[in-house]
């Protein structure tokens, strides 16, 4: 089974391919932005939908987890599906369906309608990103990959920190719908580069035929997860039988899933390749990429939006510097590279750069303002930026050209999974580290702690000025350091999880010791 789309299918030369790398880097990478801003962009806009839509908060989440599962579940077959229609084609069809979809989603009256519409979102979103960087692996010679791959990285770091900034100016300037109507000439264009420039790949695998037990299987236990990722927090974790549904399908679909694929000969997703150490050191170095990235962008609005008092639009300003950076970063990266400057090294760079940005937003407090935020998160974004692209060229660098959008695939899935996980982690430890710490200030409210009586005595001075009566004034006053201790308390919690992800990353460094292979990829690919 090999179909091909009629009309879709296009012969290039090697020429006009060398000619066009960058047009066809950068046309792939906005497929890439798209689906990646649409991850968070309707996170700012989530009490406007409530509003029109009538719905409860627990069941407009939904928009958001519709996009998120339906995205993962395509993310480890994309390369099959590449060999199925052909990569280009599967490219193309993706853009359409993603477009269509967003255009729908905008356009939708009902929760129920607008939920569907993300799923279906989600599936054409899901096939852009592997796709995208196997094709920038394929068309730029091998000393020009880690520039290819730069402005690949830049689209994948760039894109979740745009999104709240994005969403937030249109919903407020416009209306919620319009996150979704942006999409459509951004797709549109990206379509017509693509038809125009993108070529056909180099390598494709005949498919002989599709194992649909296997896909029923891969999408149970993917989407599973990603349930008990997303709605953990929320239900209390294996407290709720819900989240424990959700466990036990995961494991057991997953578990047969992979089972059945090793003994496949034409396998949905080829697992063989995680036998490559180099390979399998890079996708666990990727996971706690992709939950450094997510969490912080997810941890850092949080914190400003609930303690400080930012609007969405202001927290997507602050951000924008960081994403800058990382933009900025990824190209020096990847000239350093090319130049034979080591990407462990600059990998290691990166982390100390990492670790250096979450010592700063370790010593954020309560009266912070932007001059506090500003430097750690630049230093933040040049970290990510010079980890990100040095560690997808040696993860990939001993993958042969045939298996590299199986390859591909996988990599992203570990990707976005480690983000899911990440943030699912953050949230859970937000509220456990504050309740913490919360009953160790609290323990000076008790007894005749010096600081707490003389805190206590102002506030009572004060409220009598005010002219509250002195019964009266005693409890206001017990009740204004309770709360001052609880934002107190929710303030230290930030504090010691930022510190937490730069320690996070740097026990993750020894894997670096499994990657010994060093350049951009195999020279039997690509245009050389």
């Amino acid at each position: 089974m090999n179909p091909i789309l009629p009309g879709l299918s296009r012969s290039t030369t090697p020429d006009e391919i060398r000619t066009n790398r960058y047009i066809i880097a950068l046309t792939v990478t906005l497929g890439c932005v798209l689906e990646l801003v649409d991850t968070s962009i309707v996170n700012v806009a989530i009490p406007h939908m409530m509003g029109t839509l009538g719905a409860s908060l627990d069941e407009i989440t939904w928009v958001s987890i519709g996009y998120v599962v339906a995205n993962v579940i395509v993310l480890p077959i994309s390369g099959f599906l590449s060999h199925v229609f052909g990569r280009r084609n599967y490219f193309i069809l993706s853009i359409l369906l993603f477009t269509f979809a967003s255009f729908a989603c905008g356009s939708s009256t009902s929760l129920g309608a607008l939920v569907f519409w993300r799923i279906v979102q989600g599936l054409g979103g899901g096939g852009l990103i592997a796709t995208a960087q196997v094709t920038i692996m394929d068309v730029f010679p091998r000393k020009e990959v880690a520039t290819g791959m730069a402005v690949f990285g830049m689209g994948i770091m760039t894109g979740p920190m745009l999104g709240p900034t994005l969403g937030g100016w249109l919903t407020d300037e416009y209306s919620w719908p319009w996150i979704f109507y942006i999409n459509l000439p951004l797709g549109i264009l990206a379509l017509l580069f693509t038809l125009v420039y993108v070529p056909e790949a180099l390598h494709r695998r005949k498919i002989e035929k599709i194992d649909y037990i296997g896909l029923l299987m891969m999408a149970a236990g993917i989407g599973a997860l990603q349930l008990m990722l997303e709605r953990g927090e929320r239900l209390d974790w294996f407290e709720s039988g819900e989240i424990v549904a959700y466990a036990v399908t995961s494991i057991l679909a997953l578990g047969a899933f992979v089972i059945r694929q090793l003994e496949s000969e034409h396998p949905l997703v080829d697992f063989r390749i995680c036998r490559d150490i180099q390979y399998s050191s890079g996708l666990l170095f990727t996971f706690l990429l992709g939950a450094s990235l997510f969490s912080t962008v997810f941890v850092f609005p949080v914190y400003v939006q609930t303690l400080m008092g930012y609007t969405a639009w202001q927290t997507g300003l602050l951000i924008l510097p960081s994403a800058m950076a990382s933009g900025i970063a990824m190209p020096v990266a990847a000239k350093a590279m090319e130049r034979g400057v080591s990407a462990r090294g600059i990998i290691v760079a990166g982390i100390l750069v990492f670790v250096y940005s979450m010592w700063g937003h370790y010593h954020f407090t309560t009266e912070s303002g932007v001059s506090d935020f500003l430097l750690p998160l630049i230093i933040r974004g040049l970290g990510l930026g010079m980890i990100f692209m040095p560690l997808n060229a040696l993860t990939m660098a001993s993958i042969p050209p045939q298996t590299r959008a199986d390859a591909s695939g996988l990599y992203n899935l570990t990707r976005q999974l480690g983000g899911s996980v990440g943030i699912a982690a953050s949230a859970t430890l937000i509220t456990t580290l504050g309740n913490i710490k919360y009953a160790a200030l609290n323990e000076h409210l008790a007894g005749n702690n010096a600081l707490a009586l003389e805190r206590l005595a102002l506030l009572k001075s004060r409220l009598l000025s005010l002219g509250t009566p002195d019964a009266l004034a005693d409890l206001k006053s017990m009740a204004i350091l309770g709360s001052q201790i609880a934002r107190q308390a929710q303030m230290l919690s930030f504090s010691h999880l930022f510190l937490l992800f730069g320690l996070g990353m740097v026990l993750v460094l020894p894997l670096l010791l499994f990657m010994n292979k060093e350049g951009a990829v195999d020279s039997e690919g690509g245009l050389h």
